[in-house]
């Protein structure tokens, strides 16, 4: 399921079907020309609509919004963040990683980890890559996040996850939570809601802390195709995720919520 979902994600994406769309055009030029410029026109029809339009907004303001920032207790007995902020080896240095546009839930982890001294902490993250497994996301954020103060000695790295459902179960059997514990998740806002649906199919009860919004923009269209599609790409994902993963029996609602 790992490398399908790999696989299909690679042909659904808003690139990858404007390109194919694009191509057919392209290759039934002359034997299927009608076709062939209703192809052109559908591409420059998506482009004119998410250049115009705030399409980007409509679908990730859902997902944003579904679980507001919590008022945060006074006791919390463990934080998890969970992994993504990192680019895995994109510099051929694994001694400075490269932190992503997700880096706000490494910020945040740092700042909750402070808040509360006596926390535990978990950081959740392996290799989300197909062919290379031997660089593991949660390998390279210990010594960056030792450099930013956080304790190594109250730390637990879970490195073998390589999936929002894998981080779920593989983070629950490494830290044996207790009935009754006080555990914030963060992670980026517009994938809080299948990462809650993951948590509470394991038996998690978890305090959720969004963090990295995309959709704080305005909610009209900024006449920047590229960013939208960026945006739309991230939202579409989550979408088919969820549905997904309550398909697979990894969320017990279609849209987990407060």
């Amino acid at each position: 399921m790992f490398v399908l979902s790999k696989i299909l994600w690679g042909l659904a994406a808003p690139g990858s079907l404007l390109f194919l769309t694009l191509a057919a055009a392209w290759i039934w030029h002359r034997s299927r020309p009608g076709l062939s410029r209703g192809l052109l026109g559908l591409a420059l029809l998506a482009l004119a609509a998410v250049a115009l339009l705030p399409v980007s907004h409509w679908l990730i303001s859902p997902l944003e919004q579904r679980f507001p920032l919590p008022r945060l207790p006074e006791k919390v007995d463990g934080i998890i963040v969970l992994g993504g902020a990192v680019e895995l080896d994109p510099t051929g240095n694994p001694e400075m990683p490269a932190v992503d546009d997700a880096g706000e839930r490494l910020l945040s982890f740092v700042a909750l980890a402070r808040r509360y001294p006596e926390a535990r902490l978990v950081y959740t993250g392996g290799s989300g890559m197909v062919r290379d497994q031997d660089n593991r996301e949660a390998d390279l954020v210990k010594p960056m996040l030792t450099s930013l103060g956080v304790d190594p000695a109250r730390t637990l790295y879970e490195r073998d996850s390589r999936t929002t459902w894998e981080n779920a179960v593989d983070s629950k059997r490494l830290v044996l939570p207790q009935p009754g514990q006080t555990w914030i998740l963060i992670t980026s806002s517009w994938h809080m809601p299948r990462s809650v649906g993951c948590f509470r199919q394991v038996g998690w009860k978890v305090l959720p802390y969004p963090v990295d919004y995309l959709g704080n923009g305005p909610p009209w269209a900024a006449l920047n195709a590229i960013d939208q599609l960026h945006v739309i790409g991230v939202a579409e994902k989550e979408w088919i995720g969820l549905l997904a993963y309550h398909l697979m029996g990894h969320s017990d609602t279609l849209f987990p919520g407060p």
